[in-house]
C-alpha cells in the first residue's frame, strides 16, 4: 500500500508541475529529466547520467551517488546483453519520488568510459582507481548547481556498497557524506566471500550425489590453496579443482590480478569502524545467495542497523520483480 500511495503522489505530483504556469523567474517549476554528464580522473573522461526530479527554478536538493556492483556492471546495473535488471536506473526511480537527485556513472571498463587509461594497460588498473573515480563522481555531484553540497549521500550495490563505505570512511571532512546506503553488501573481504559461496556449491554437489565427499574435500581444499597463493603473490596452482574453477582462478590470476588482490585487501568491518557518525541503511536479501544475511553479521554489528528484505534475492527484488516494498519504505525514511 505505500508503495502504490507513493506512485499516486508521484503521478499528482508530476501534474501540478506540468500545470505551473512557464516562467524564467526564480521559482519556476522545471521538470524533471536526464542529463548525460561527464568529468574527469586520472586522465579518463568518465559518463554517466545526472536525473534532477522536479524542482522549483534556484532550488537545491539533496542527492545520492550510486555505485554498481562487481564485474562489468555499468552505469544502470547491468552487464549487457545477458544481464539487464537495471537495477541503479531504478534505484533513482525510486529516489525521484522522494526528489532526491541521482548520479550514476559507467566506472573502468563499462559503458562509455570503457578503460580509458588504462586500454593499454588493463594489469595496471586496481581498486584505489576505482575509489578515485567515485571520489571524482561525489565531487561533481557535489558541485551542482541543483544539489545541496552538504546533502549527498553515498548508496552502493555489491562491490559497490564497498566503495561507497570506503569513500565514507576516509572522505576529508569537507566533503563527508551526508549518510551511507549499502545494499546487499560486499560484507567480507571479496576473496573469503567467493571462497565461501564456493565451498557451499561444492557442498551442494556433493548432497546431491553429484561429487564424491572425497573429492568435494580435495576441492575444498584446492580453492582454500588458490586463494592463499593470490594473497600471496604466488602462481596460482589448480592441481584439485574442477575445470571450471581452474579456469576461474586462473582469470583471476591474470591481468585482474592486481585489482583482485587490491579489493580483497579492504576488510568492510574495519574501514565500517573508521566511519564518521552518519545515517547507515544496510540491507540483505532473504534469499540471496551470493551476501546470504549472515554473512553480514559482523558489518552490521559495527553499523549498528540491519534491513532484511524478505522473499528477495540480490537484485532486492521480489518474485514480482520490483523492489522490495521494505527496501523503498527503508529508502523513504532514510533522512539527510
Amino acid at each position: 500500500m505505500i508503495v502504490k500511495i507513493a506512485a499516486v503522489l508521484a503521478a499528482v505530483a508530476s501534474t501540478v508541475v506540468a500545470a505551473q504556469p512557464a516562467s524564467a523567474g526564480f521559482g519556476a517549476w522545471l521538470p524533471a529529466h536526464d542529463e548525460e554528464v561527464s568529468f574527469v580522473v586520472d586522465g579518463t573522461t568518465t559518463y554517466g547520467t545526472l536525473h534532477v526530479p522536479a524542482r522549483r527554478r534556484g532550488e537545491r536538493l539533496p542527492a545520492a551517488l550510486l555505485l554498481p556492483g562487481s564485474g562489468p556492471t555499468d552505469r544502470d546495473g547491468n552487464q549487457p546483453p545477458a544481464l539487464t535488471p537495471n537495477t541503479l536506473r531504478d534505484l533513482a526511480g525510486v529516489w525521484e519520488r522522494d526528489r532526491v537527485v541521482t548520479l550514476r556513472f559507467d566506472k573502468y571498463g563499462t559503458g562509455r568510459t570503457g578503460l580509458g587509461e588504462w586500454a593499454q594497460r588493463p594489469q595496471e588498473l586496481d581498486y584505489p582507481a576505482f575509489i578515485r573515480q567515485a571520489a571524482a563522481a561525489r565531487d561533481y555531484l557535489r558541485g551542482r548547481v541543483e544539489v545541496t553540497p552538504r546533502r549527498v549521500a553515498l548508496a552502493g550495490h555489491s562491490e559497490g556498497a564497498l566503495t561507497a563505505l570506503v569513500l565514507a570512511a576516509d572522505a576529508p571532512r569537507g566533503r563527508r557524506a551526508a549518510a551511507l546506503v549499502l545494499l546487499q553488501p560486499l560484507a567480507l573481504r571479496m576473496l573469503d566471500v567467493l571462497a565461501t559461496q564456493l565451498h557451499d556449491q561444492t557442498a551442494q554437489l556433493v548432497e546431491s550425489g553429484g561429487m564424491s565427499e572425497e573429492d568435494g574435500r580435495v576441492a575444498d581444499r584446492a580453492v582454500d590453496a588458490a586463494v592463499a597463493d593470490l594473497r600471496a603473490g604466488r602462481p596460482v596452482g589448480t592441481a584439485g579443482l574442477p575445470p571450471a574453477l581452474a579456469a576461474l582462478f586462473q582469470a583471476l590470476a591474470g591481468p585482474s590480478r592486481r585489482f583482485v588482490t587490491s579489493v580483497d585487501a579492504v576488510s568492510p568491518p574495519d574501514v565500517a569502524r573508521r566511519l564518521p557518525p552518519m545515517p547507515v541503511l544496510l540491507t540483505c536479501g532473504e534469499l540471496d545467495p551470493q551476501v546470504p544475511c549472515a554473512m553480514t553479521d559482523e558489518l552490521a554489528s559495527v553499523t549498528g542497523h540491519r534491513v532484511v528484505l524478505p522473499g528477495a534475492g540480490h537484485a532486492m527484488t521480489t518474485a514480482d520483480g520490483t523492489f522490495s516494498p521494505v527496501l523503498i519504505r527503508s529508502l523513504f525514511a532514510l533522512r539527510w
